[in-house]
């Protein structure tokens, strides 16, 4: 590759700006460049536009791509490194349900390793419709309490929490999750929906590459269960709060929660046909109770 009109980044430039100016003077669009280095075209717009902390060794392939000099190239990655190490990489996610799933949907798609923990609800990638509407529902209540249109903006993102569930069946990427037992007693939807979305807990933990993890009631905790996260691939943390969520894609950060999920996985137990029976049974009992009133 001719390097020769490739001009050095210019003492001034963002990382993001240095690589849109190296793109176009290669005359390549967004998603050419990202074929060339087998990223996604919202991957590549995200690096050039400087949507959260780029990833250095994701910069560093980028600008060789575009035929920039081994020293600028690692000019450009120490740019990169230095913007993770001035501060901590904790960004919200947008705050309407529906583009918040398919923000996160975007990430997923990029990614081959998933951890997932949650204390309270069963995990989104494993939630039936009902269920799904059911949590998204008491969300949509509290960030947006007495919206008019609050019924159309939940169905749109229970739709799109349902389309990222296809993710699961490609045998290339790996899927680990784990969740306190606790989840299961936690009355957040109609009992009569329960046995469906136990159901669905055993059907998808039969995959090949999928692993459930239930931690039990009597278990004791190393760290205590604060709050739900997912880590995609060692590139992302996204943890859940009651009206948003936080994402980082910080080095140290990722560093505390894979540990944080090793010592949860540690203590869950995947032979979790036992634990699913007994709640089956009393959701099955709660629901033909309801029958008979």
């Amino acid at each position: 590759m001719d390097r020769r009109s490739t001009a050095p980044p210019g003492p001034e430039e963002s990382v993001g700006v240095a690589l849109a100016r190296l793109r176009k003077q290669r005359k390549l669009t967004g998603a050419q460049l990202g074929r060339l280095v087998g990223m996604s075209q919202p991957k590549i717009s995200r690096l050039e536009n400087g949507v959260g902390f780029p990833d250095p060794a994701d910069v560093g392939r980028v600008a060789r791509a575009l035929g920039a000099d081994e020293s600028d190239a690692l000019r450009l990655v120490e740019l990169a490194e230095q913007s993770h190490n001035r501060m901590t990489d904790w960004r919200p996610l947008p705050t309407e349900l529906a583009q918040r799933q398919r923000g996160i949907g975007e990430w997923e798609a990029e990614a081959r390793a998933f951890r997932v923990f949650q204390p309270a609800v069963v995990v989104g990638l494993l939630q039936t419709s009902e269920y799904a509407r059911a949590i998204l529902g008491s969300f949509q209540g509290l960030i947006s309490p007495g919206f008019d249109d609050a019924g159309r903006s939940v169905s749109e993102a229970v739709s799109a929490r349902m389309r990222r569930q296809e993710i699961l069946s490609d045998p290339a990427r790996s899927f680990r999750f784990v969740m306190t037992e606790s989840v299961l007693g936690n009355r957040l939807c109609p009992p009569e929906d329960m046995p469906a979305q136990i159901h669905r807990l055993r059907e998808v933990g039969r995959q090949e590459n999928v692993s459930i993890g239930i931690v039990p009631a009597e278990a004791a905790w190393s760290t205590p269960p604060f709050h739900g996260f997912l880590l995609l691939d060692d590139d992302i943390v996204s943890v859940d709060l009651f009206n948003t969520g936080l994402t980082s894609r910080g080095k140290a950060d990722i560093r505390v929660y894979q540990q944080v999920f090793d010592d949860f996985e540690a203590a869950a137990v995947t032979e979790i046909d036992p634990i699913l029976d007994k709640y089956q049974e009393i959701y099955l009992d709660l629901a033909r109770a309801g029958l008979r009133r």
